[in-house]
C-alpha cells in the first residue's frame, strides 16, 4: 500500500528525498497529500508518521483569504511596492493582486502537488492572457507566502526594479509634485529701493545744506 510504503521511507529518507517520494507519488495517482495527511491522523505514534506528517503540513496548509492577503501585503511592502488592487477583474478574469502602474499581477495558487489538469489549464490560460496583453504575471503558492516569506519578497523586489516603467516613475513625479504643491511657497525677496542720488552743490552754496528746489507761485 503507497500509504504504508511512505511511512516506512519516513524513518529512512532525509526530508528532501521524502519530498521528492510524496510528489512522485502524487504524479503517479497513488495517492494524494490531503489524503496522506488524513489517514496519519489515524496511524499516529507510528515510527515514520512525524517527519511525514511534519512536511505534510507545509504542503497541504492553506491560508484564508483574508490571512493570505494580510500576509502577502506585508510582503510587498517589504518589497518597496506601493498597495495593490486586489480582487480586480482584468483581462476577462478576477486577479488576486494587481499593481496597474508595474503591469504586475500577481496570483496565489492553493495546493502546490495535487492540481487537476483542468484547473493547471486555466492558471495556464490567465497568465497567456496577461502577458499577450504586455502584463507581468507572477505566481505563489500558499507554502511560499508562509514558509518562505524572505523568498517571496526577493523576487517582488527584483521585478519591482525591472518593471520600473515611466508610467510608474511619472506616478511618483506626481505623488512628489502633489505634495510639494500644497507647501506654502516661500516668499520672494523684495528687491532694495533705490536711494535717490543727493543734489549737487551748486557753486558758492555752503557745504552741509541741501540745495533748495524752486518754489511755485
Amino acid at each position: 500500500m503507497p500509504i504504508q510504503t511512505l511511512i516506512d521511507l519516513g524513518t529512512e529518507l532525509s526530508p528532501n528525498r521524502l519530498e521528492r517520494a510524496v510528489n512522485e507519488a502524487d504524479k503517479l495517482d497513488l495517492v494524494d497529500p490531503e489524503s496522506l495527511r488524513a489517514a496519519l491522523e489515524e496511524r499516529a505514534g507510528e515510527p515514520g508518521v512525524r517527519p511525514l506528517r511534519e512536511l505534510l503540513d507545509g504542503l497541504t496548509f492553506r491560508l484564508s483569504d483574508s490571512e493570505l492577503e494580510a500576509r502577502f501585503r506585508r510582503l510587498a511592502a517589504a518589497a518597496g511596492l506601493p498597495p495593490p488592487l486586489t480582487k480586480h477583474p482584468l483581462n476577462g478574469f478576477e486577479v488576486d493582486f494587481y499593481w496597474p502602474d508595474f503591469g504586475l499581477v500577481v496570483e496565489t495558487d492553493g495546493f502546490r502537488y495535487h492540481r487537476t489538469v483542468s484547473a493547471q489549464t486555466r492558471d495556464a490560460l490567465r497568465d497567456q492572457t496577461h502577458t499577450a496583453a504586455g502584463l507581468t504575471a507572477l505566481r505563489f503558492s500558499h507554502r511560499q507566502v508562509r514558509h518562505e516569506p524572505a523568498r517571496v519578497t526577493a523576487v517582488l523586489k527584483r521585478t519591482a526594479a525591472r518593471l520600473e516603467t515611466p508610467a510608474a516613475a511619472g506616478a511618483a513625479d506626481e505623488r512628489k509634485c502633489r505634495r510639494s504643491a500644497t507647501a506654502e511657497p516661500a516668499a520672494e525677496a523684495r528687491p532694495a529701493r533705490a536711494s535717490r542720488p543727493r543734489g549737487r552743490r551748486s557753486p558758492g552754496q555752503p557745504p552741509g545744506r541741501p540745495r533748495q528746489g524752486r518754489r511755485r507761485r
